[in-house]
């Protein structure tokens, strides 16, 4: 296979990278620039486990061509945190506990940042929307949902 160089904008870093054409966002992002929050879940877009922002709106990396995303701005759940201080949306998930086994939490986490970007004040079935193509396999989405409400309120 041939690589061929791809410059990536990841987190407000450049990155430049040989790859594939086959090659998806996740696999790059994972493998190659060893951002490795995203995780890696079903590879069919059915988990959400590997959602990230492109250009704000969340896309699941796992069905992403890193070719399609050249000059574009990506942004991952390690992006979130700014000089070692979590977001407010990381911070309300760790103060109500809602990120449980944590696997599918990246990918919730950048749903749900993509939404309050969006729409500072969501409703409940707005959260609900914005993170239904997220999976939990572990108790439920109360406490998601909570935190998500609880970020929103403290902005």
């Amino acid at each position: 296979m041939t690589r061929r160089p791809l410059r990536l904008r990841v987190n407000g870093d450049e990155h430049q990278v040989l790859v594939e054409d086959h090659r998806t966002l996740l696999e790059v992002l994972r493998e190659d620039l060893r951002l490795t929050g995203t995780k890696h879940g079903c590879e069919l877009g059915e988990c959400g486990a590997c959602t990230v922002l492109i250009d704000g709106v969340p896309v699941l990396s796992c069905l992403t061509l890193a070719r399609s995303v050249e000059g574009r701005e990506l942004r991952t759940v390690e992006g979130l945190e700014t000089s070692g201080v979590l977001s407010p949306l990381q911070s309300a998930f760790a103060e109500l506990g809602a990120a449980q086994c944590g696997y599918c939490t990246p990918g919730m986490l950048m749903a749900a940042t993509g939404l309050l970007e969006r729409v500072p004040s969501p409703t409940t079935d707005e959260i609900r929307e914005a993170l239904a193509g997220n999976l939990c396999r572990c108790t439920g989405y109360s406490k998601i949902l909570d935190a998500v409400h609880l970020a929103a309120e403290e902005g």
